[in-house]
């Protein structure tokens, strides 16, 4: 089963789908359990072939840490948080949670693009 930890203590994911705000970009650290990084991946898939169907998920892409690292790191994108706190609320998705591997801890935070005048561009 999932666990969530919180990178940022001052501001909980929880609270971050509170705002009113889109699109938003999920992205989301995993630590996998010593050799259950297979199982992850596959508990990822299902998740993300599920949020998938919402119709609301605009961009996915799983990264893996490189030499050896447990560490994935989902970035998502979604239409609104609106969106994202629907797809989340479903008993569906409670059932993929429950399918990760015992011990694997995922760290998910809410962003927006920042706009900085010649380099990138903001929402």
């Amino acid at each position: 089963m999932l666990a969530f930890g919180q990178l940022d203590e001052s501001t909980h994911h929880r609270d971050q789908q509170k705002e009113k705000a889109g699109p938003v970009t999920v992205i989301n650290t995993l630590l996998a359990p010593e050799g259950k990084e297979d199982e992850v991946v596959a508990a990822w898939t299902a998740d993300a072939e599920y949020m998938k169907k919402s119709g609301s998920l605009l961009s996915v892409q799983l990264y893996r840490g490189i030499a050896g690292s447990r560490l994935f790191t989902n970035v998502a994108v979604w239409k609104s948080t609106d969106h994202l706190r629907e797809a989340l609320g479903t008993p569906e998705f409670a059932s993929y949670v429950d399918s990760y591997p015992d011990g694997t801890v995922a760290y998910p935070h809410l962003y927006q693009k920042v706009a900085v005048e010649g380099i990138c561009e903001g929402e």
